[in-house]
């Protein structure tokens, strides 16, 4: 039996590691802090090592701070940097939602790299507003009477009950076939009692009728909640009442219609080819007096929750005090801002805000992409066009599937799992998916821009 003692006494001390000019060389560019915990993490690992295989020789006063090296380097890469989504899931929730357009990402860098009128107005020299540049064109482009930004649509909501239905005793009526879960685990039911409402749930999980909430209104109720039932769908024995049937109701009682659209969707997507879903200007046509929606869904922009409606329901959310807690911020409000301006044109957004874009790629330009993905990979691993599927996503259009082309990827060297955790930590990142022992890239949520950087990425991984 070899004892592994000796080679763990081979192991040079910390304080001799830090005494070596590459350690020197290492604390000018970090830190002393970061160099100790770096040198401890590489002992510790060599010390594991050798306990694990005796017969290992203990690696040198080099190789340990080289290893100290690799794990500074990796820690100094951000947190939060950029990937290539290769899933085929355009609004992929852990992968950031929606890529912004080029002219929202324009407005973010002039916004960011200065002081702006946030909150100044300019023609006045006073103090302004900061969604002054949001809200008249989300009233344009909806036919809302007014509007309201916040930074998400969960906040959009929360405040919207804890202005219109929060006190003692308040009551919000929804149908049980929309008390969704939305990511994270956030339930409606949770939302409307975090609000300060009751929730009063009406129907069955696949049929509630308007009679259902006529015959729950009492003298406590405040608001009828429609909620989109966003990433899943009822089919079959289903029925729903519609929001013109709401409207009547709602008028008849003296109530607030909310509907939690979700997704946001500002342009009918069967232009893409794409089945109907539900506009934001459908749900105020039909009589809501509250939208609310998210901008980093099918609206293509930053995250951000929208309301609109009539003024009477906006103009006490704006002096509810949870508005400042979920205010928007200015590099927010700019992408924002120049995303809303690409919808004037309808054309103009299709073409320019990339989810708009990635929903109308056609099979023959994702075919023409992988093409171009295979030729650059030639005789570095063996890559095929396969047929593939691709999702929406982000809780939006769950029974709809977008047909797609994907590179097939296989290598002699690397195994198809290391190979997909390799190119994970790549930087950038390609995050592809993993089936039959194969690493698809699909072409539908990677852009021609980003073809050549997929190439080096595998090149890289493969040969490292």
């Amino acid at each position: 039996m070899i004892d592994a003692g000796g080679g763990l006494r081979a192991l040079p001390q910390l304080q001799r590691l830090l005494e070596l000019p590459q350690a020197a060389r290492l604390e000018q560019e970090m830190s002393r802090p970061a160099l100790v915990a770096a040198l401890r993490a590489a002992l510790a690992r060599a010390r594991a090592e050798l306990l694990d295989d005796p017969a290992r020789p203990a690696p040198s006063a080099d190789a340990l701070l080289d290893r100290a090296a690799a794990m500074l380097a990796a820690e100094a890469l951000p947190r939060l940097r950029r990937a290539i989504n290769a899933t085929g899931i355009v609004l992929h929730t852990n992968l950031g939602r929606a890529p912004l357009a080029e002219a929202a990402l324009q407005a973010v860098e002039a916004v960011g790299r200065g002081y702006s009128n946030l909150e100044f107005d300019l023609a006045q020299g006073v103090r302004g507003s900061r969604t002054q540049g949001i809200e008249p064109l989300l009233a344009e482009l909806t036919g809302a009477e007014a509007a309201l930004a916040v930074n998400n649509a969960a906040a959009a909501v929360l405040l919207a009950l804890s202005a219109l239905a929060g006190g003692e005793g308040a009551e919000v009526i929804v149908s049980r076939g929309e008390l969704v879960e939305i990511g994270g685990g956030f339930r409606i039911p949770d939302v409307i009692r975090q609000g300060g409402a009751r929730l009063v749930e009406v129907g069955t999980t696949n049929k509630t009728r308007i009679a259902d909430y006529r015959d729950a209104i009492t003298p406590r109720t405040r608001m009828l909640l429609k909620v989109h039932q966003s990433n899943y769908r009822i089919v079959g024995f289903t029925a729903e009442a519609s929001m013109a049937e709401l409207s009547v109701l709602a008028r008849e009682r003296g109530l607030v219609l909310m509907q939690d659209l979700g997704s946001g969707v500002l342009l009918d997507l069967r232009r893409f080819g794409r089945p109907y879903e539900p506009t934001v200007q459908d749900s105020l046509a039909a009589g809501a007096d509250l939208v609310a929606f998210s901008g980093d869904k099918l609206m293509g922009g930053p995250q951000a929750g929208m309301l609109v409606g009539r003024a009477s329901a906006i103009a006490p959310l704006r002096r509810h005090p949870l508005l400042r807690a979920v205010r928007l911020d200015k590099m927010s409000l700019a992408a924002l801002e120049a995303t809303l301006r690409l919808y004037r044109n309808p054309d103009a957004a299709a073409a320019q805000i990339p989810v708009l874009r990635m929903l109308g790629e056609t099979e023959a330009t994702l075919s023409a992409r992988a093409a171009r993905l295979c030729a650059l990979l030639d005789g570095i691993v063996v890559a095929a066009i396969e047929p593939s599927t691709g999702y929406a996503g982000g809780g939006t259009l769950p029974d709809s599937v977008l047909p797609s082309r994907a590179v097939s990827i296989r290598s002699d060297r690397v195994a198809a799992e290391p190979l997909a955790a390799r190119l994970r930590l790549h930087h950038p990142a390609v995050v592809g998916r993993l089936s039959g022992g194969q690493v698809l890239v699909d072409m539908l949520t990677v852009s021609d821009d980003e073809i050549a950087d997929v190439a080096a990425a595998i090149r890289a991984v493969v040969h490292a």
